[in-house]
């Protein structure tokens, strides 16, 4: 029997750093992890309209910063930072105490059809407004092969097209290795709320080799 295991799960501390970083001590372990649990739910649905690929929380005693990697900045940002103090003021208000220092960054996510969440994301909207899953699938494979990847792998389940029996279709192109801890996969799951049910989405995205670690989240890296 196979044994699934997570792409960046299976490749942390190779070539892929942790995405939160912060020191809990005994006894306060499970507050800042639920804490942090219900801030990146938050952070999900406020800001999903905005392309969201990924979440970095680093935080020490008295100061949290949290860093956002989305399609389109723009819509966090406002019109003169508006939007980005706004949200951070529903941060400090909602999950930390007024002695916390509450910091929120916006990087702009150069190629979206390369970002593994934000493709998932895509292709569960066009499936809740109805659109052929198979057809979903093949432009997703397009779009992102012509975006430079080496290899991409998409997959939906549940009760696709309305069937009563629910069943998995996927389709893939280029090679996808996940064994190779070197190897740069981006992964994510998804979920389509349709008339008929949950349909699951899952995007498999193989960007070449990496030697050494690749945090996306600096601003170095972020901006070449």
């Amino acid at each position: 029997m196979g044994h699934k295991v997570h792409p960046t799960a299976h490749r942390l501390n190779v070539i892929y750093p942790w995405d939160s970083r912060w020191y809990a001590r005994r006894g306060s372990y499970k507050f800042k992890l639920k804490q942090e649990v219900e801030l990146r739910d938050y952070l999900k649905k406020k800001v999903k309209e905005a392309g969201l690929d990924s979440i970095s929380v680093r935080r020490s005693a008295k100061e949290v910063n949290v860093i956002l990697r989305v399609a389109k900045p723009g819509l966090i940002i406002g019109r003169g930072g508006a939007g980005i103090e706004e949200l951070k003021k529903n941060i400090q208000k909602m999950f930390f105490a007024k002695d916390v220092q509450v910091k929120v960054q916006v990087y702009e996510v150069r190629q979206p059809s390369l970002s593994a969440a934000i493709v998932a994301y895509q292709m569960a909207q066009d499936i809740e407004k109805r659109m052929p899953f198979r057809r979903v699938l093949k432009q997703s494979i397009e779009r992102v092969m012509k975006a430079g990847a080496k290899g991409v792998k998409v997959s939906v389940a549940g009760r696709l097209n309305g069937n009563e029996i629910a069943r998995r279709e996927t389709l893939s192109d280029g090679k996808i290795p996940l064994q190779t801890l070197r190897a740069d996969v981006d992964y994510a799951l998804h979920e389509a709320n349709t008339i008929y049910g949950v349909i699951g989405v899952k995007v498999w995205i193989y960007k070449g080799e990496v030697f050494g670690q690749k945090d996306k989240f600096d601003q170095e890296t972020n901006n070449k």
